[in-house]
């Protein structure tokens, strides 16, 4: 305890930078999205708080261009060069992409320590993982972001206080990596992970054997994610007011109003931007997500930039290859409408009655819920058992199946494989599309 307090200590005062380029009359542009550049620093404050960064100061910044050396132009420098010396500020967030070259002359001018947007999400994944599994994904994520930067060694990562070092002194920033120990060590990670995938295929083939469809929750970090997990399968689940609370996934028996159990998933959130080392490294467990029976998307329609988070995990399903899934629609539970102004809240609930995929619903108060659970019931019991004949040569068909439908039985003879498998009819219908022929066969 003593070395967490030391080291949240040594992290002292921070200032957060939102750099953004000035366009047209209006002086201002949005940089990511559809998001205001207030919007965006405050999500980034957000993000600085969620590891207890004592915020001195935060502030847009507007530029006429891009300096390839520092980022930001030489006035602007000077500037919070002197905020940072009055204020004692010891770390900086710029929540933009800072190249290694553009961070060490930043960290010089300033002298103190400077981090970029990916830099401090890795820094709260490292913080928050608590399982094996966890870390391992984060420190993989961290050791290939820093590969190519010019940070500390490796070995200075693990610490007590949890977090990967991007927020120490600035002199211990400027050692060169060992480039080698540091190959190495990811070689090893990825192995360790190819073992925790194998695991959770074993662990996913007995649900199936039993078989419980699984439906999976995903959705921006701070929807409400967590509350609703606990609200709907009586759980205990962390669900802290913060941001990326919930990084190890967690899966509960839920009991749907026919009486039928299911498996509800509990995921890691998404944010704009979310780095593509930390995509790949938490595919093992995003695999939930691609395997599940049904996706839920919790939206936190109390937010101001409710569509656009909407959007950002739309593009990060799709870099998990459930692109079409999302084009067909998801399920939607409109979470946080105890929040919503009356009239704003009758007006959702008014517009929602024609949408059979969107659920309004208040993880806190519990409104809307048993809504909601009818249906994930109903969706879940659209899943007809199918028997297909398929030829064993046919692995692609096989896999098919396995990854979208619910292998209920299988029997094997010595040229076909005979399964029961429960489908919807619109995945049945893709099947059919993509693996029908000679190999496969439907039996009545």
């Amino acid at each position: 305890m003593a070395s967490e307090t030391a080291d949240r200590k040594s992290v002292g005062r921070c200032l957060v930078l939102h750099p953004v380029l000035r366009h047209g009359r209006g002086g201002g542009s949005r940089a990511r999205g559809d998001r205001t550049p207030e919007a965006r620093l405050e999500e980034a404050v957000g993000l600085a708080q969620a590891i207890a960064l004592d915020i001195a100061d935060a502030g847009i910044v507007r530029v006429a261009a891009w300096s390839p050396a520092t980022l930001l132009g030489k006035g602007t420098i000077e500037a919070f060069g002197r905020v940072i010396a009055e204020q004692a500020i010891e770390v900086v967030i710029i929540d933009a992409p800072v190249t290694p070259v553009q961070q060490r002359n930043l960290e010089r001018a300033w002298k103190c320590k400077v981090i970029d947007r990916t830099g401090l999400i890795l820094e709260i994944f490292g913080a928050r993982a608590r399982t094996r599994e966890g870390r391992l994904q984060v420190e993989l994520a961290a050791l290939t972001y820093q590969r190519s930067r010019l940070v500390r060694s490796w070995t200075h990562l693990e610490r007590q206080r949890g977090g990967f070092g991007f927020l120490g002194g600035p002199g211990e920033s400027q050692l060169e990596i060992d480039r080698r120990l540091i190959t190495d060590r990811i070689a090893v990670l990825k192995t360790q992970l190819e073992g925790v995938k194998r695991t959770r295929q074993i662990h996913r083939g007995a649900r199936r054997r039993v078989p419980y469809p699984v439906v999976a929750l995903v959705g921006y970090t701070n929807a409400g994610k967590s509350t609703l997990f606990n609200r709907l399968t009586r759980a205990e689940v962390s669900a802290a007011d913060r941001l990326f609370e919930t990084l190890d996934p967690t899966m509960r028996r839920l009991d749907l109003p026919s009486g039928n159990p299911a498996i509800l998933s509990d995921t890691v959130g998404f944010v704009s931007e979310l780095p593509t080392a930390l995509v790949a490294a938490f595919r093992a467990t995003l695999e939930e997500v691609t395997e599940a029976d049904l996706v839920v998307h919790v939206r936190d329609v109390h937010h101001p930039d409710s569509e656009a988070q909407r959007d950002d995990v739309h593009r990060v399903l799709g870099e998990l290859g459930l692109g079409e899934r999302v084009e067909q629609g998801l399920v939607e539970a409109l979470n946080k409408i105890d929040l919503l102004p009356a009239a704003e809240r009758n007006a959702l609930l008014n517009q929602t009655r024609r949408n059979a995929a969107a659920v309004p619903v208040s993880a806190k108060t519990g409104q809307g819920c048993e809504r909601l659970l009818a249906l994930l019931d109903d969706r879940l019991d659209a899943r007809l058992p199918v028997r297909l004949d398929i030829k064993l040569t046919d692995g692609a068909a096989l896999a098919w199946l396995y990854r979208h439908g619910t292998v209920v039985k299988r029997e094997d003879d010595d040229r076909e494989a005979h399964l029961e498998v429960r489908l919807s009819p619109a995945e049945l219908g893709r099947f059919q599309a993509r693996h029908t022929g000679e190999d496969t066969r439907r039996r009545q």
